[in-house]
Parts: C-alpha cells; structure tokens; sequence
C-alpha cells in the first residue's frame, strides 16, 4: 500500500510539473487552431530537436485533456502532411498508453470517481467483457465516448495493454492522416492554390472514409 502511494504521488508531481511548466510558457491555454502558426514557430525554434519536443507536447496534451485536433492540425503546418502524421502517431500511441498506465496501476480510484455514473462506459465496460478488442476498435474509429477519457476508462477494462496498444495505433492512424492533411495542406499548398486545393480534398476524402469504415463491420452499438 505504501509502495503504491508513492508511486502515485511521483508520478502526480512529474505530470503536474510538466503541465505547470507548459501554462508558465502559455502552451496550454494557447493550443486553439487559430494558434497554429504561433505553436509552430514555437516548435520549430527548438531546431532538429522539434520532433521530440512535439511529441512530448502531444503526449501531455493526451494525459491533461487538452484539445487534440488543434495539436494533429499544427504537426501538419509544423513538419508536413507525411512526416507530420509519423510525429503525431508516435505521441498519440505513447499518450494513451501512458494515460492506460496511470489507471491501471497508479489512480486507478480516481479514475473510477472520473467514470461513477457513466452509462456509457458501463456498458463499453461490458463490450470489452462479450467482444475483447473489437470495441476498443470500434470507440478509436466512432468518437462515442471522449477521446481522453476513454485512454484512462480502458485501464479499468480487463482488456491486455499489449492489444491496447497494437489496436489503438492501428485504427487511430486513419483519423491521424486525415486531420494531419489538413495542416499539410497550409504548408505544402502554401503559394500554389492547386495544392492547396488537393490536400484539403484528400483530407475531406479521409474524414469521410473514417466516418463510414463502422457501417461496413459487423454490429458492435452500444445500445
């Protein structure tokens, strides 16, 4: 019991360090979309070491429920359509682990008081009993439930964290390339309408694509 108590209280103090140092620079109060290109010179300043930084900015913005579209869209400005969905991909799979983690073995009371009530997780709860991964599939794909929380809500599920992950990267990537174009889109298009105009269509095709890839597996509502 002692042992888990500070293992708790590290982790709490590494976390809110971290957060606190982002508010002091303004990073967490400033990650809106009409922000983008103040988030990416602020990157980009850090040179080759950006990828990282940006990856670590992703993964605590998955651990502190900040907005994530605006973070997916700025990888797209920041490093481009193709690169920008690898760094993106990267954070995300690292983020819901970590968040997985925390409340599987760290807050998992917390948590539990986070989701008291919630129908709609009871009864992802019990999905995840009758059908095992495929609804951790089917909740990457149809944002039912909020992104951020459902990364901590699964580590209450008996799902393995081993097919957390493989399945969780795997069926976040189509949404990532999707919004990630959208980024792309301003910087590869950048000067040449044309471009412009291709990137965001394709980034159109994909959200659709998304949208509709649950209509064509087998039935797996949350009734």
């Amino acid at each position: 019991m002692k042992s888990k108590l500070i293992k708790f209280t590290i982790v709490i103090c590494v976390l809110a360090a971290i957060y606190l140092l982002l508010r002091h620079y303004g990073v967490t109060q400033n990650i809106k979309l009409e922000n983008a290109h103040k988030i990416k010179d602020w990157v980009s300043g850090f040179g080759i070491t950006a990828p990282i930084v940006y990856i670590c900015l992703y993964i605590v913005a998955t651990l502190f429920f900040l907005p994530g579209l605006p973070v997916t869209v700025i990888s797209g400005i920041a490093f481009g359509p193709v690169f920008g969905v690898v760094y993106v991909w990267v954070g995300a799979t690292i983020g819901v682990s970590f968040a997985f983690l925390v409340s599987r073995y760290v807050a998992r009371d917390i948590v539990e008081r986070w989701v008291s009530g919630n129908n709609l997780f009871k009864k992802i709860d019990e999905k995840v009993e009758q059908e095992g991964w495929r609804i951790l599939m089917f909740t990457r794909l149809v944002p039912i439930f909020p992104f951020n929380l459902q990364n901590y809500a699964y580590g209450l599920t008996n799902i393995k964290f081993l097919t957390y992950v493989l399945v969780s990267a795997i069926f976040m990537l189509p949404g990532t390339i999707a919004y990630v174009q959208i980024g792309g889109a301003i910087v590869s298009g950048e000067g040449n309408l044309t471009r412009t105009v291709i990137y965001l269509s394709a980034a159109g095709v994909l959200i659709v694509l998304v949208s509709l890839i649950p209509k064509f597996l087998p039935k797996h509502e949350i009734d």
